[in-house]
């Protein structure tokens, strides 16, 4: 059984189960109080042991236990919503009196602070076997999770006094110290570091978010690289989720034959089927066709349970109606939901992970149910390449975005041409690296989408398959990161758009992205630089079409949903023939947030804003003798396969493989 929801746990904690007189201390930033009961610290087995957490009511709640029963405190004043707080619980053995405390750190809500304190209490700690839990009752599976931010708990082996704990809260050590984890230390790890005499190491179970500004933080340094001590924070939410740690039911092994491809294991049960997708690779090193297809597996992670909030009925019509996918994230939001989603306390998803059920990476998921087109996107637009490729009898390799980021260049460099999917957008400063050396080393790339290479990603190197995204300034985003958190925890660099960091998109493929709008496509229109004698090759067989991709399976049209276009100021080469230009899209199309500088201005200084509401499709040379051609636009590919893969989008892609390959040859 799986049991979402992060916390810090320390096994066996020694000197904890022979605790008489204790205070246990820690500074929280409550998200969600009063929305259930949840656990700040807790060694508590049963009736033994000791725990400090919020009622149902966000109140300060704690607990102490003798063996026959659990003696409740309460303090009368709920917790303020994202507001510090310090508190504490004081057990004195000889006077058996327990203490409990708040001290409100606002000085707006001080007259929210206070104590209560009780007499003839009894306490026995809990057993040498028993968990200690941060953000949770750790045992005998996670409970009670606490929602927020969490800092610097720690524990006394006697009951301090108030004005010590004021010593203690300013970060002084007393006498009797035996436990004080320090946040700050470890952060791009699971590892929670106990910085007392006992060094009662934990670790972080699902990922919480680290980097995170603590109660200390005075918004000087915006880098938790600069200054740790003010970034000793955690934020824990009851919905994180890593690893389902499910047991392994088969194994296979890939035959050393097998062609590269995209392949499924079908799983059938009790008359239901489902079938898991396999990005099957050629052998590290062994190049099997000329032509290699990157899949954007980050991508796909990133957005994988993505829980569209306009999901509906007339959705589910559509699925049915169409013997679609039947299942979607919004109706299993205990899968996980993705970064495009929040926590439920209303914080953005931060990290994505594929260790678990992705409901949006199967075979015939619709992502969007309604309009015109079959409503793919991502992986399942994706197929429309690779049946293309298939239906033109040209071979490929698959390589992903893992191997792109583990390997390098090393992983492309023996093939003639590579090719995106629809729609890669996210990556690591290795991936692009990558993608760069080999265009620069005479490579022939093929940029088949829009919105690619647009958010910047930090793996960890711990936590396999586990991706970050922090959503800082910039960019259309489904949420926005809170200042002071902008910088990644598993690497340290700063997060957001890879235009912010100085890598726009056109410094790469030669356009970037520039406006958005509802999943509709329109076409291209070619421009006067297409009829250059030169780009003959380019349009042969369709020398005398203007129009180019007025269909398709994906908004009904070759340019939609997402348009890029080149920019010589965001880094597209003055070499760049911008072929063919998208026109007549709707009024829903928009430019995005970083183009707008006020209502009447955008950073390009046009003046007429429509104008940067385009794809362009582009094709120039390197100096290398390499070569990029970028359409501009999410919904080629869905225009590929229209009339059996007869049309004029079919025919232009042909041609740009063909001559690439044949520039090789030669």
């Amino acid at each position: 059984k799986f049991c979402p929801g992060s916390c810090g746990v320390v096994e066996h904690p020694k000197t904890l189960n022979t605790l008489n007189s204790f205070t246990a201390f820690v500074t929280i930033w409550p998200t969600i109080p009063g929305q259930g009961s949840q656990t700040m610290l807790a060694h508590q087995d049963g009736q033994r042991g000791w725990s400090l957490g919020l009622d149902e009511n966000g109140q300060l709640l704690a607990q102490l236990g003798d063996g026959n029963g659990l003696r409740k405190l309460n303090l009368p004043t709920p917790l303020r919503t994202r507001q510090w707080c310090r508190v504490w619980l004081s057990y004195d053995a000889d006077t058996k009196t327990a203490t409990l405390g708040q001290t409100v750190l606002n000085p707006y809500h001080q007259n929210e602070s206070g104590t209560i304190r009780e007499t003839e209490v009894s306490f026995l700690a809990a057993d040498a076997s028993c968990t200690f839990g941060i953000a949770a009752q750790p045992a005998p599976e996670p409970c009670e999770h606490f929602n927020g931010k969490i800092e610097a708990p720690g524990i006394y082996g006697r009951s301090l006094a108030s004005e010590e704990l004021e010593h203690v809260f300013q970060g002084e050590v007393l006498a009797g110290l035996l436990a004080h984890w320090d946040f700050s230390r470890e952060i791009p790890t699971s590892q929670i570091v106990d910085v007392g005499p006992n060094q009662l190491h934990g670790r972080l179970r699902n990922t919480p978010a680290r980097g995170m500004t603590g109660s200390n933080w005075n918004a000087t340094e915006m880098c938790w690289r600069h200054a740790p001590e003010e970034y000793g924070a955690i934020h824990f939410h009851d919905d994180d989720i890593y690893d389902f740690d499910w047991e392994t039911d088969f194994r296979f092994t890939v035959p050393e034959d097998l062609r590269s491809g995209v392949y499924a294991v079908k799983l059938t049960c009790a008359g239901h089927e489902d079938r898991l997708p396999l990005f099957v690779l050629p052998p590290q090193g062994q190049r099997r066709a000329e032509v290699c297809v990157l899949v954007s597996t980050f991508t796909y992670a990133v957005y994988g349970n993505h829980a569209r909030p306009d999901f509906h009925d007339g959705w589910r019509e559509r699925i049915r109606d169409w013997n679609a996918f039947p299942h979607n994230p919004a109706d299993y939001p205990q899968y996980g939901l993705s970064t495009y989603n929040n926590h439920s306390d209303g914080s953005g998803i931060c990290f994505a992970s594929h260790r678990r059920p992705l409901l949006n990476l199967r075979p015939g998921y619709l992502t969007f149910g309604e309009g015109e087109g079959s409503g793919l996107r991502h992986f399942q637009a994706d197929s429309h390449l690779y049946a293309w490729l298939e239906a033109k009898g040209i071979a490929y390799d698959l390589i992903t975005d893992q191997e792109l980021h583990e390997e390098g260049v090393a992983c492309l460099q023996d093939y003639s041409v590579l090719c995106t999917g629809s729609h890669p957008e996210y990556h690591t400063p290795q991936t692009l690296d990558a993608l760069t050396t080999y265009r620069d080393q005479g490579g022939h790339f093929a940029y088949l989408g829009g919105n690619g290479f647009y958010w910047r990603v930090a793996l960890s190197e711990e936590t396999p398959g586990m991706i970050e995204i922090r959503r800082a300034e910039g960019g259309i985003r489904a949420w926005a990161a809170e200042p002071g958190e902008y910088y990644h925890c598993f690497d340290g660099a700063y997060g957001g758009l890879w235009r912010r960091s100085g890598r726009p998109p056109q410094k790469l493929a030669g356009v970037g992205f520039s406006a958005q709008g509802k999943f509709e496509g329109s076409y291209y229109r070619r421009t006067t630089a297409s009829r250059n004698p030169e780009l003959a090759w380019l349009f042969a067989g369709i020398e005398d079409e203007e129009i180019l991709g007025d269909f398709g399976f994906c908004g009904g049209g070759a340019a939609g949903f997402e348009l890029d276009r080149a920019d010589t100021r965001l880094g597209t080469p003055e070499s760049v023939q911008v072929v063919a230009r998208s026109e007549r899209h709707t009024s829903s199309f928009v430019l995005v947030p970083e183009e707008v500088l006020t209502h009447l201005t955008n950073w390009p200084g046009e003046s007429e804003p429509n104008n940067l509401i385009r794809a362009d499709m582009v094709y120039y040379e390197t100096p290398s003798g390499g070569a990029v051609f970028s359409t501009g636009s999410i919904t080629f590919c869905g225009s590929l396969p229209w009339n059996n893969f007869d049309n004029n989008i079919s025919t232009l892609l042909e041609n740009v493989l063909r001559h690439f390959l044949a520039k090789i040859t030669t």
